[in-house]
């Protein structure tokens, strides 16, 4: 067995239920909850930060603010099978690969411009 198929023999499936995402899309994300036996669908809305890696390793970070105005950021994994699907509500126009500069911005000077 050469290192080729060694590593596609351990790569995870693609989830085809992801689209492609770029930094600046408003997102919802479906992830599938488990709690003791019981699983439920946990909706996560939120800009897209960035997308980074490729492969099993590829991830992409969405960012939401909460109650009273703090922000949450969550990893989600491109090609975790816990993740139900992700639907794009809007596409955002960036000029940069990284959006860090949300995090110290709020209300309207967090807003992006929309993208047709």
């Amino acid at each position: 067995m050469n290192q080729a198929e060694l590593l596609k023999s351990v790569e995870a499936p693609v989830n085809e239920n992801i689209p492609h995402l770029t930094p600046g899309d408003a997102v919802s994300v479906h992830l599938r909850i488990t709690e003791g036996d019981r699983e439920r669908i946990q909706i996560f809305k939120g800009t897209v930060l960035y997308v980074r890696g490729s492969g099993n390793d590829a991830s992409f970070t969405v960012r939401r603010i909460a109650s009273n105005g703090i922000g949450v950021e969550r990893n989600f994994l491109i090609r975790s099978p816990r993740i139900q699907k992700v639907v794009v509500d809007r596409h955002t126009r960036v000029k940069r690969a990284r959006l860090y500069f949300l995090r110290e911005r709020t209300g309207k000077r967090a807003r992006l411009k929309q993208r047709f």
